[in-house]
């Protein structure tokens, strides 16, 4: 009888990442992230996230984790009002610099998603390509998308993207480690700057599965849940699926009411 085939991964427990470990790496990078080949599918992902949310000129959209605000301004050049939140101050300048120049419904504020704190402001909330709820160690995920939801209106649109646990298993590459324990995969990872110059950064990516992402989805007070794995540049209504990279969780905020915050998530 033939023998199964084991993988070598590389699992451990992985250290917490310190708070705000991703703004140095945003200071180097500035305007050479949108180089980045996983940003050029901005468009598509914009299309179908209309779609599928039901967005259209004169929503009002909340974008958690928008980075220098590619998702933001692609929504706002389609007459939707976007408010982004992001903590790095180096792509917040760049987002709030090309609403300015187009002359653009979209507006950017420095706020951590761990003190969001709004209730019912919004028609749709998006938090895309990891954003705030993907970079938090295995730490506090539960909390942040519960105060993610609780922006929407009862009944608003949310989606939220994730990194998944099969791909990233199933992908592991030397040098990484994937921790069983909280699903967080670190990486030390070579980034280039705008004039070239190159550092290395520790990198720690929060992994889920869909079945976990529905079940936090709901209890974060989500309804009509559904999650579809998804590629960067390929958003689809497909399962998930061993060689696609990212889950998309998508869902509307229940009628009934969701639990307010417990307060400041932990660091």
């Amino acid at each position: 009888m033939k023998q199964p085939t084991r993988l070598s991964i590389r699992c451990a427990v992985v250290e917490q990442p310190p708070n705000g470990w991703f703004d140095p790496i945003a200071d180097f990078l500035g305007p050479a992230y949108l180089r980045n080949a996983f940003t050029k599918g901005t468009e598509q992902e914009i299309e179908f996230l209309v779609d599928a949310l039901g967005l259209a000129a004169g929503t009002r959209v909340l974008d958690v984790g928008c980075g220098p605000g590619r998702h933001a301004l692609a929504l706002a050049r389609r007459g939707i009002a976007v408010h982004g939140i992001d903590r790095a101050d180096a792509f917040l300048e760049l987002a709030r610099a090309e609403a300015s120049r187009e002359d653009l419904p979209a507006t950017f504020e420095h706020l951590d998603v761990r003190d969001l704190d709004i209730d019912g402001t919004y028609d749709a909330v998006v938090c895309l390509c990891q954003g705030g709820f993907g970079l938090l160690g295995g730490r506090d995920e539960e909390e942040v998308l519960r105060r993610i939801v609780r922006t929407a209106h009862p009944g608003g649109a949310v989606a939220v993207s994730a990194f998944s646990a099969y791909f990233a298993l199933r992908f592991l590459e030397a040098g990484e480690e994937f921790d069983p324990d909280t699903g967080v995969l670190h990486e030390v990872s070579t980034v280039r700057g705008p004039d070239g110059s190159e550092r290395p950064f520790d990198i720690w990516t929060t992994c889920f599965t869909a079945r976990e992402l529905r079940a936090l989805g709901r209890t974060a007070g989500l309804e009509q849940v559904a999650v579809h794995g998804v590629t960067p540049g390929d958003y689809g209504a497909r399962p998930p699926a061993l060689d696609r990279p990212e889950l998309l969780l998508l869902g509307r905020r229940a009628i009934s009411p969701t639990p307010a915050p417990t307060g400041k998530a932990v660091a």
